[in-house]
């Protein structure tokens, strides 16, 4: 393998501003008909919530700063845990090569702080939380999705921080599966004489880092399979109506995945590079596969910042079109069109997660969907069955689908709507 042309810059993380999906599942009380919502002053880091939706007949009561202090009586540590799921997902996108982390300081019933994990190599959510709370951290609960640091990186031991805070307890959703962590933050925090318990919606804040963690335990980036069918069970180009809108799944897969793989003829049919819509959404970077060009490479990008977040990898010698050329996009020219190779370079950008989008011509995929399905490289499949009838002669399912047989099997099998599309989600 060797590069056409230079290597551009690494790929950027990070937007200034983020956004919480509107079907994510878990917010303040339900039970309240009546709700108003009240803005607070924003702290110095500019990190931490900046409103609250508060119910009208909860007391609140404002301390020096602005601060609002939201009482939840009778909630149990769950509650409390699904909170800092809610909030971590405001860092979604932006905090590849680092999991998504939530935090929630609890005192007298009420939370007083809050923080998330915007950014790799800013502070952790703990941090911002405990900010966010100041002087009423101590003798607080502090809840946090992923088991605090207890080591020196790029910040300093979250365990650290909780410890000066003299907070009372804290209530982990899950254990890091960090080898350089695992349970030595738990342990840190109950030699310190504080109280720690583990293992609180487990698996959902298992489910939000679900990529973090595969990249940690195997090395290799999760990669997630997504393609589309018709009704009568044709792979289809096209995506449901409204799903590359704010808002639609596939505009909120591009702003989940670090990269997303697609197909060279897809962008001679004239399609242009898919964008997340979400807003403040950190783009993915754009991974083209040209297997055997027979003509010049085009690709449809705009500014020198989009040229920077794509690359093309191509099985032969090729030329790519004078404007492509002038904007410094990568070439990668591959002995044969490799997962394994494309997912190592994926790595060595720091990138967690892979979308491998099957659009344009199938038989680009085939070899990278056999290599993927032989050697365990694919972790997760999204189908969307579109509403429309091709009526298509052609096959149905490429070769590497059909020689499965019996092997396939998938876990946790799902399907929601998505406008007039239904969307299947597994596991491999």
């Amino acid at each position: 393998m060797y590069l056409q042309t230079p290597s551009v810059s690494r790929y950027s993380l990070g937007p200034s501003n983020f956004s919480t999906p509107a079907n994510f599942i878990g917010t303040f009380p339900t039970e309240q008909q009546h709700t108003k919502l009240v803005t607070t002053s924003i702290p110095r880091s500019g990190l931490c919530i900046s409103t609250k939706r508060v119910p009208k007949s909860l007391p609140i009561r404002k301390r020096r700063g602005g601060f609002v202090a939201i009482r939840c009586e009778g909630k149990d540590d769950g509650f409390y845990i699904r909170r800092c799921v809610e909030i971590a997902r405001k860092g979604i996108g932006c905090t590849s090569p680092n999991p998504m982390v939530g935090c929630v300081i609890v005192k007298d019933g009420k939370i007083v702080g809050e923080g998330f994990h915007p950014k790799a190599g800013q502070p952790h959510a703990e941090v911002f939380a405990l900010r966010d709370a100041g002087d009423l951290a101590e003798n607080a609960t502090a809840y946090v999705s992923l088991e605090p640091c207890n080591h020196y990186g790029r910040t300093p031991p979250c365990t650290e921080a909780l410890i000066k805070a003299k907070v009372k307890k804290v209530v982990v959703g899950m254990v890091d599966p960090n080898p350089i962590v695992a349970s030595r933050g738990v342990n840190r925090l109950r030699d310190a004489g504080i109280d720690v318990t583990v293992g609180v919606e487990e698996e959902l804040c298992n489910k939000l880092i679900e990529a973090w963690i595969h990249q940690i335990l195997t090395g290799k980036p999760f990669v997630t399979l997504r393609y589309s069918l018709s009704i009568d069970g044709h792979f289809s180009d096209q995506l449901g109506e409204e799903a590359t809108k704010s808002g639609g799944y596939y505009s909120q897969l591009l702003q989940e995945y670090d990269a997303v793989i697609l197909s060279s003829t897809l962008l001679r049919e004239k399609f242009s590079l898919p964008v997340s819509e979400e807003p403040g959404a950190n783009q993915p970077l754009q991974i083209i596969i040209a297997r055997n060009p027979s003509s010049p490479i085009q690709v449809p990008v705009l500014t020198t910042e989009a040229s920077s977040k794509v690359v093309i990898f191509t099985d032969k010698e090729t030329t790519v079109e004078p404007e492509t050329a002038q904007k410094g996009i990568e070439t990668v020219v591959l002995d044969g069109m490799n997962l394994i190779t494309i997912l190592d370079y994926c790595k060595r950008r720091g990138l967690c997660s892979v979308l491998l989008d099957i659009r344009g011509n199938i038989g680009d995929f085939e070899e990278m969907l056999r290599e993927g399905f032989d050697g365990n490289l694919l972790q997760k499949v999204v189908v969307e069955m579109v509403p429309i009838w091709k009526g298509s002669k052609e096959e149905r399912f490429p070769v590497a689908f059909t020689s499965l047989g019996q092997r396939l099997r998938l876990r946790n099998l799902s399907s929601r709507n998505s406008c007039r599309s239904v969307l299947l989600e597994g596991y491999f």
